[in-house]
């Protein structure tokens, strides 16, 4: 999977300065998750969170527009689900995928989440703007072997 030259330049910044995304998550007072999903482009930045990410990883400002504008969000190739609701949980995918991906790596390693040894609960949170979906996955970390 290739990804825009503005994720790679992000990627490679914020690797050379040894941050996490929950490192700029704090600096920026925004979730781990959104920022990775404003690194692969798939959320879009204020104008002073643009300007506090680059100057955080040493990037010009001639990187701002590509996080101030809104994305065409999903980086994912297309095998599109029809049920409404599975479509969701694919359209969610296509946006957090790799960000979920990079900051689970940050915090175990190279390797997988399993769905074997695996739970997912499905709550109903009643709110007065309309009750609300949670959905909670718990799987085992299995790293890569080495050989």
């Amino acid at each position: 999977m290739s990804f825009p030259e503005s994720t790679q330049l992000l990627l490679k910044a914020k690797k050379e300065k040894g941050l996490t995304f929950a490192d700029i998550g704090i600096l920026l007072g925004l979730d781990e998750v959104w920022v990775a999903s404003l690194f692969y482009g798939q959320s879009t930045a204020s104008d002073e969170e643009a300007d506090k990410l680059l100057t955080t990883l040493g990037l010009g400002t001639e990187h701002k527009e590509i996080l101030t504008t809104p994305p065409v969000k999903g980086s994912l190739d297309p095998v599109i689900p029809t049920d409404p609701l599975i479509y969701r949980f694919y359209e969610i995918m296509q946006v957090y995928g790799m960000p979920m991906k990079d900051v689970i790596q940050e915090k175990f390693g190279d390797g997988i989440m399993s769905a074997i040894d695996f739970t997912i609960n499905v709550d109903k949170v009643e709110d007065p703007k309309g009750d609300r979906v949670k959905v909670s996955m718990c799987g085992k970390f299995l790293p890569y072997k080495k050989w």
